[in-house]
Parts: C-alpha cells; sequence; structure tokens
C-alpha cells in the first residue's frame, strides 16, 4: 500500500454566503456532516487552520462560519479554495474504498492484462467520476463505474478495466 498522506481535500470554497463572512463549501468528502461539523477545525495550503463555528447544510454543500474568516470581502477571497483535513482525525477508509487521489498514476490494462495506459488526471462531471487515461494513441476519458472499472489494486498500481465497444477507439 502506499503511504497516505497527511492531509485530504475535504471541500472547496465555492462562495461568499451573506454578510458576515459565511462560505458555501462544496463537500468532498463522504462524511461531510462529521467532516463540517461545529467546533471541527479544516485546514488550507497556505493559510492555517480555520476553526468551524456554526456549519448548515444548504442546496448539496453547506454553509460554514468560521471564526478566521469575519467578513464578505474576506469570504470572497476564499472562491475556490480547497480545505482540507488530517487523514488521522477522518474516519479509515473502509476495506473496498480508496482516496481518489490513489488512482492517479495507476496502470490501467483490460480483463485480459492488455495494457491500455495510465492515468493521468481525474475528472468530476454530472455523470460521475473520469479517469483521463493516457495512452500510445493519446488520451481517452474511462467511466469510473462497476461495468467498467473491474478492480483497482492500489498496491499492485493497477486497474483492470472492461470497456464497451468503441471506448478505446
Amino acid at each position: 500500500m502506499p503511504p497516505q498522506p497527511e492531509h485530504v481535500i475535504v471541500g472547496r470554497v465555492r462562495k461568499a454566503h451573506g454578510v458576515r463572512g459565511e462560505v458555501v463549501v462544496e463537500s468532498l468528502t463522504d462524511d461531510p456532516a462529521t467532516v463540517f461539523a461545529t467546533g471541527r477545525r479544516l485546514l488550507t495550503e497556505s493559510h492555517g487552520e480555520l476553526h468551524i463555528r456554526r456549519s448548515t447544510p444548504f442546496k448539496g454543500g453547506w454553509i460554514l462560519r468560521l471564526t478566521e474568516i469575519t467578513s464578505r470581502t474576506e469570504a470572497e477571497l476564499w472562491r475556490d479554495r480547497y480545505v482540507l483535513a488530517p487523514t488521522s482525525e477522518l474516519k479509515p477508509l473502509a476495506e473496498d474504498e480508496i482516496y481518489y487521489h490513489d488512482l492517479v498514476g495507476l496502470r490501467v490494462q483490460l480483463v485480459g492484462g492488455e495494457p491500455v495506459g495510465r492515468v493521468e488526471a481525474l475528472f468530476e462531471v454530472p455523470q460521475g467520476l473520469m479517469l483521463d487515461v493516457r495512452t500510445d494513441r493519446g488520451t481517452v476519458m474511462v467511466p469510473y463505474r462497476p461495468e467498467v472499472v473491474t478492480s483497482v489494486d492500489i498496491a499492485q498500481g493497477t486497474i483492470v478495466i472492461d470497456p464497451p465497444a468503441g471506448l478505446l477507439d
């Protein structure tokens, strides 16, 4: 198994909300009620810790009142920034779960073992997660869906796919 990162991205600030410095955060975690609970701390890439004073579910995301952000002007500066949480403070992954970032760099092969390429990036689209796979002929977008991705082995560094006809053409 690869070493787990010290911090994991758990949300993205979408916009300011109201005049007191609240922000709307898009959840990028499967446990948002715990991660964004009042009293929790979040981390940022360059601005240290943020402390949640109040959190409220809002249109598929969360409105957060943070101790360190006190005005709408300050909140506007946080648009499109990511917030992180220490991995040690998150619920451990289940046996069949992985972090999205663990997929980048994995080799992709067909069910029969033939190599396809390597995952270069991930994209979240309305239809779900897509793997951007670099092949000998360019890149191809592979849906990360159970009918296409048959197995992921982080320790071996491989993703096995069974693509529908024409996907790799």
